[in-house]
């Protein structure tokens, strides 16, 4: 039995796709506002690792660029490293300050260097939450005494030197069974390098924490640990720390009242 016919199918002209699709949209880079110091290099180092494209907005914190209207929007504390991640939650943008609040920012963004295992996070959030409190500010503290004051004040050197020298201490202690502060590479040890990495100008003794030591050789050695501390060295060529006038910007600030 013959089947019936039926009516011829009508093809329509494939559609063409443009070159615009076949390339795949790239990302928009995070905006860095940014000075090559222990602090800048934390965010440097943790896009270069995360291999995330950025754009480095330069703050030069000698001439008093911190404290622009403009950047006081996204970093009320006049205080570099500040973020603006154009495609932040929901596709937004968002900003972030506090170097801290960046890498656990940039850590969930990009689920590396910081857990999502709870327990493991802990053990993350304690020693970066110790170099913000800590080594930070007590090695700034120590950096300001010892190298710009413009009077020596002996207590205040040693004061500093001996806590800078504690917390070496506190991270030698850490390290003996362990190859990074939280057991894994994680974005408390690049809250760390930085300052640690000053330690002869700090008035330390290298040789004295053979762990932290060995710990600071690895993480140097990463390759993106050094790209994200060369990033803007140029940057402070020529700058005098203990001219008056770059002195009166950095130091002494107090609360401006609208």
């Amino acid at each position: 039995m013959a089947r019936k016919q039926g009516k011829a199918a009508k093809l329509k002209p494939a559609k063409r796709k443009s070159s615009a699709n076949k390339v795949a949209k790239q990302p928009k880079p995070i905006e860095l506002y940014y000075w090559p110091t222990p602090n800048g290099f934390k965010i440097t180092i943790m896009l270069e690792e995360c291999g995330l494209p950025y754009v480095i907005k330069p703050v030069n914190i000698s001439k008093g660029e911190q404290f622009n209207p403009d950047f006081l929007k996204i970093a009320p504390n006049n205080r570099m490293p500040a973020i603006i991640d154009p495609q932040g939650p929901g596709g937004r943008p968002i900003s972030v300050f506090e170097s801290g609040a960046i890498l656990q920012y940039l850590g969930r963004k990009s689920g590396k260097f910081y857990p999502a295992d709870e327990r493991a996070r802990v053990e993350v959030e304690q020693w970066l939450f110790w170099q913000m409190g800590g080594l930070g500010p007590m090695a700034g503290q120590l950096n300001h005494f010892k190298h710009y004051a413009r009077e020596t004040l002996d207590y205040a050197i040693k004061r500093y030197e001996d806590e800078v020298n504690r917390l070496y201490g506190v991270m030698d202690a850490r390290l003996k069974s362990r190859p990074f502060l939280a057991g894994k590479y994680s974005i408390a040890d690049m809250a760390c390098v930085g300052w640690a990495n000053l330690w002869q100008r700090q008035g330390q003794d290298i040789e004295q924490f053979p762990n932290l030591k060995r710990w600071l050789e690895a993480v140097k050695a990463r390759p993106a640990v050094k790209r994200g501390m060369a990033v803007g060295l140029e940057l402070r060529q020529g700058i005098d720390m203990k001219d008056p006038k770059v002195q009166a910007v950095l130091f002494n600030q107090r609360a401006k009242v609208a």
